[in-house]
């Protein structure tokens, strides 16, 4: 039996006394794309939270399982340490934090390593090439004065360094244009090619669909999962809508 995969199985929550999820079942196998789709308001970034142990979000009921173990009430930091990774949909600026320090931090700490500073400097430039960015970029303060997508590119420089099990991609689309969402897309198409991950994009767009290829589609309306399909969902939902579905 396959157990590379991560499991969401009947999970419900609630935020202050509200309901916000109901009986949600889905799984991500290692290595596949799968999309969440639905309208402002379905549920979708509570899903990224619950998965990523956000302590304002209440499980109700349900488990988490990632690769066979059951996550579900572990905190932020260990579910990150066993291999889960959240691409936040407006990632927070920090300054007065490096982009090195801040990234050769958390690489220590989810590795549970001491790297040193020039091995991992090689390693950040290398990583840095791959998705076109200048050498001034490390000694930037975090997301400080980033355009959406300067930012958008540092997650994924944040992915690419910690190779993670498992990606939750809250909005990755949000903020940018048709030439934005197309260049982050092929980045995110190369990075997938060289590391085996499972991926969950969270959107309401279709527009990045145009460049990445999923394996499946959900979607989502009050809370609850709707309908699921390939692509062709997808395509549905963009000619007619989430109200006619």
């Amino acid at each position: 039996m396959n157990e590379n995969k991560l499991q969401i199985k009947n999970i419900s929550c609630r935020v202050n006394d509200t309901q916000i999820l109901k009986n949600i079942s889905f799984e991500i196998e290692s290595g596949k794309v799968v999309v969440l789709m639905g309208p402002n308001g379905a549920g979708k970034s509570t899903i990224s939270n619950v998965l990523m142990g956000n302590p304002k979000y209440e499980v109700t009921s349900g488990t988490i399982m990632l690769n066979g173990e059951d996550i579900t009430d572990l905190p932020v930091n260990e579910k990150a340490k066993k291999g889960l990774f959240m691409s936040f949909q407006s990632p927070v600026e920090i300054s007065g934090i490096t982009m090195t320090n801040f990234l050769r931090t958390s690489y220590n700490s989810l590795k549970n390593t001491n790297i040193q500073l020039g091995e991992f400097m090689k390693l950040l430039k290398t990583n840095m090439a791959e998705l076109g960015l200048d050498s001034k970029f490390r000694s930037r303060f975090v997301n400080s004065g980033f355009s959406g997508g300067e930012k958008k590119r540092a997650e994924l420089l944040q992915l690419m360094l910690f190779e993670p099990k498992y990606v939750i991609l809250d909005e990755i689309d949000s903020g940018l244009d048709v030439d934005g969402i197309k260049l982050v897309s092929e980045m995110l198409n190369n990075i997938l090619k060289k590391r085996k991950m499972g991926v969950l994009i969270i959107t309401h767009y279709n527009k990045i669909l145009e460049y990445i290829k999923p394996d499946s589609v959900i979607v989502l309306k009050n809370g609850e999962i709707s309908q699921t399909g390939g692509i062709e969902l997808a395509h549905k939902i963009l000619e007619s809508g989430f109200n006619k579905q």
